[in-house]
């Protein structure tokens, strides 16, 4: 008689960087898995050898962000974030009571629901928490608590939180400060080394061609719909630097560009595209974040985990804040506290953001205390390999 198949290890994931880390981690993992991603349509899944995607998908207008403001919250109510999220419970308990193990990568709300998957089958959980950190706690203070009610969850672990967590396996946290903290509360925490980091992917191609001998300014106007507010202000920033190269990390198809009024753009196929304008051209470039982040000598960025990626190569970040939905001043100033020297907040002003840029080609010691501060806050890389050997040998516990 045969051995049973194993069963396959259940992963639920509510985030586009989530979704990443998670992809990446069950590449390392090499089972058979069913991932669950709550926020958006997984797709980073869609390539991994071995896994099914399950559940039903909700993109969300706010992109995973409800509480960032009140209309984020009723642009994703109108959207179906109550229905859906009811019919995510019952996929994640269903898939729960045949899976091997739960692994999470998300925030409280996916913990629930991975709580909730691990108990229908009786099977151990392990909690990847790449969002949190101590350092969103640095000089914050009860006023500044007040003004970021809305992030309350995210600055600081909140108790239902840290209860479900005690019951965790193993909490794997995205920095050393926070594994310490969370520690201190009871929970079986570690860290292993950076999960962005981890993420960040090699380059993609040869940028050569587009290089021109200058030093390399990244743009970043990230996976949100923010970009089409901050991709212009970048590029109008890039025409008052003549002494760089300008190349934009492009995460969306080319009709999604929006241009400052008088600029214009020719797409030269499917990987680059130049936008030109005041004298200027730049390459927009999709398929090469990898290649443009380890070419870059500053970056201007309003993204999450891509200006994270950059700072934890030493590269200072420029960032300014938009209407949202993710980078929104309250972000900004969390992201500042979080990554320290190696982010330089700015107003949303072409003449300050290139006037900061400047700034920091000019000043090698700058550059240089935002580099330390950029490798010490976000770390080296290296965690997942850890986690994938800890969730194999759950798996092959369990027949």
């Amino acid at each position: 008689m045969s051995p049973s198949p194993a069963r396959p290890l259940l992963l639920l994931s509510n985030g586009t960087a989530e979704d990443l880390i998670g992809a990446r981690l069950l590449g390392e993992v090499g089972r058979p898995a069913w991932a669950l991603p709550l926020v958006g349509e997984g797709r980073a899944y869609a390539g991994v050898p071995g896994v099914t995607r399950l559940g039903p998908t909700l993109t969300l207008p706010s992109g995973g962000f409800p509480f960032g403001s009140v209309a984020n919250l009723r642009a994703d109510l109108r959207a179906g974030l109550i229905g859906t999220t009811l019919e995510q419970v019952r996929a994640a308990w269903q898939a729960g009571r045949k899976a091997g193990a739960v692994v999470v990568v998300g925030d409280a709300h996916a913990l629930t629901l991975g709580t909730l998957a691990a108990r229908a089958g009786g099977v151990p959980l392990v909690h990847v928490q790449p969002l949190l950190s101590a350092h969103y706690a640095e000089g914050l203070g009860v006023r500044g608590a007040l003004r970021e009610l809305n992030a309350l969850g995210a600055n600081l672990p909140l108790p239902s939180e840290l209860a479900l967590s005690r019951r965790a396996h193993a909490v794997y946290l995205r920095d050393a400060a926070t594994a310490r903290l969370y520690a201190a509360r009871g929970v079986r925490a570690r860290w292993a080394g950076s999960f962005a980091v981890d993420t960040l992917p090699a380059p993609e191609r040869d940028l050569s061609a587009v290089l021109g001998g200058r030093p390399v300014l990244a743009l970043l106007p990230g996976s949100r719909e923010d970009h089409r507010e901050s991709l212009p202000l970048m590029l109008r920033a890039a025409a008052r630097l003549p002494e760089v190269t300008p190349l934009v990390a492009w995460a969306h198809g080319w009709e999604a560009v929006t241009l400052p009024p008088g600029w214009a753009l020719r797409a030269e196929d499917d990987r680059t595209a130049w936008a030109g304008g005041e004298g200027t051209r730049v390459a927009l470039l999709r398929g090469a974040f990898g290649a443009v982040a380890r070419a870059a000598d500053v970056a201007v960025g309003t993204a999450g985990t891509a200006n994270e990626q950059l700072a934890g190569l030493g590269v200072p970040v420029v960032a300014f804040p938009t209407r949202g939905p993710q980078f929104t001043p309250g972000f900004v100033r969390r992201q500042g506290r979080l990554l320290g020297e190696a982010l330089r907040p700015v107003p949303a002003d072409p003449e300050a953001v290139a006037g900061e840029v400047r700034t920091l080609l000019g000043d090698g010691r700058g550059r240089a205390r935002a580099a330390l501060a950029g490798l010490t806050r976000v770390g080296p890389g290296g965690a997942l390999p850890v986690v994938a050997a800890e969730l194999r040998a759950l798996l092959d516990q369990r027949p």
